[in-house]
């Protein structure tokens, strides 16, 4: 049975700003724009309604775009871009956090570029996740630059500095070729990390397989949890395939934010955890003031980079008042 939109007039003030939101979400949220997502959503039981409905309808338009068939009645596989994974929820609800709160909210969904979109040159001021229009997922490191160039033959994606990590979209049609000062990192369908330095390239594959070719030379084929550096040096020796152990791919990637997934967890435990992720990159601190507040359960999808977006979820619920002691902490206080 299909659920009918609330009851209010096509186009109406509340619909087209919930249409609005999610061209915003989809694109990827500004820690601002977070925030008032999150007071747009807490105003009116309506807004996440509308919100649903919409959310609904790309979904369904996004099922379409995937249908991909060769000359037959069949779809073939192979042709089929890699299914993206639908968008996690976040619910910043459970138990006593719940309270005044129902709203879903997609995190880790940014809206798909065109080609156009993409030619210039993209600049990455702080860390940025982006999707490419094949459906490709770049995840840019502060301070990385990338310009791409589609054609039907190919997907190139030029690093011109940094560090970038390439999810990539499976067509066999359309190989994805990643370029860092000469040196030539090939994709079919897999994920990647290219690290560009002044004195040589590094890649890691943490998913699938590459090929990496050189100007005079090819590396050997690398597999998932492999790496290999190549150097600029004059008499640099030939690049060797290196294995990585998990702790070791954990450590070099520990830049990329994370969704932190938390199910009737102690805010003790959440706090401590985003203090061990964000204190050494963000220099802030959580700390909780009244010990009866360490046991309230979360229940939360949250970007690991977003601080600032989960303490203003948690003073929205009315039970969590946040204060700011200059810029490194944030004392959280249970409301009287």
């Amino acid at each position: 049975m299909n659920e009918q939109p609330p009851q209010d007039r096509p186009e109406s003030p509340i619909d087209l700003a919930a249409a609005e939101w999610l061209v915003r979400r989809d694109r990827g949220f500004t820690a601002q724009e977070q925030d008032e997502f999150f007071q747009w959503l807490a105003e009116d039981p309506r807004h996440g309604e509308w919100l649903s409905i919409h959310d609904r309808t790309w979904r369904d338009f996004n099922l379409l775009a995937e249908w991909r068939p060769e000359h037959s009645s069949e779809p073939n596989p192979d042709l089929l871009a890699r299914r993206r994974a639908g968008p996690r929820w976040l619910w910043p609800a459970a138990a006593a956090v719940a309270a005044g709160l129902a709203l879903l909210f997609a995190v880790w969904r940014p809206w798909a570029k065109s080609a156009e979109d993409w030619t210039a040159l993209t600049t990455a001021t702080a860390i940025q996740h982006r999707v490419l229009d094949d459906g490709s997922e770049v995840e840019l490191n502060r301070g990385a630059a990338i310009e791409v160039e589609f054609t039907p033959a190919e997907r190139r994606v030029h690093l011109v500095r940094g560090e970038a990590h390439f999810a990539v979209a499976k067509n066999p049609l359309r190989p994805f070729i990643v370029r860092a000062n000469g040196v030539d990192v090939r994709a079919v369908g897999t994920a990647f990390d290219v690290r560009l330095d002044p004195e040589s390239v590094e890649v890691l594959v943490t998913e699938g397989h590459v090929q990496v070719q050189l100007p005079a030379a090819s590396v050997p084929v690398l597999a998932a949890g492999q790496r290999t550096v190549i150097s600029f040096a004059p008499a640099a020796p030939p690049p060797r395939v290196l294995d990585v152990s998990p702790e070791e791919m954990a450590q070099r990637l520990a830049w990329q934010p994370q969704l932190l997934d938390f199910s009737s967890t102690a805010l003790a435990k959440v706090v401590a955890e985003f203090n061990r992720r964000t204190g050494a990159t963000q220099g802030i601190r959580l700390v909780i003031a009244d010990p009866e507040l360490e046991s309230l359960p979360i229940v939360a999808s949250i970007r690991s980079d977003n601080i600032e977006g989960f303490v203003r979820t948690l003073e929205l619920t009315g039970d969590v008042r946040a204060e700011r002691r200059g810029e490194h902490e944030i004392v959280l206080h249970k409301v009287r």
